[in-house]
């Protein structure tokens, strides 16, 4: 089963609180996803632990419930 942009998003602020999500359907099939999730909690991590952070905060549905998705982290300007 797909997942909507919103529960995608709704998923990540409840695991990042502090984050700014933007969440894109790059195909329109409910499939495959970009995110820009910018948070100042990110401030000192790497790429790899912004990543396996947002992919916590997933909790383990990338690859079942999500198929696809393009990742961009930020800390805020």
């Amino acid at each position: 089963m797909a997942m909507s942009a919103a529960e995608i998003e709704a998923l990540i602020i409840v695991g990042i609180p502090d984050a700014a999500v933007e969440i894109t359907d790059l195909a329109g099939d409910g499939n495959h996803y970009a995110a820009k999730v910018v948070a100042a909690s990110f401030a000192g991590q790497s790429r790899i632990a912004r990543t396996k952070a947002v992919y916590a905060a997933l909790g383990g549905r990338m690859g079942d419930e999500l198929h696809a998705l393009q990742l961009t982290t930020a800390i805020p300007d």
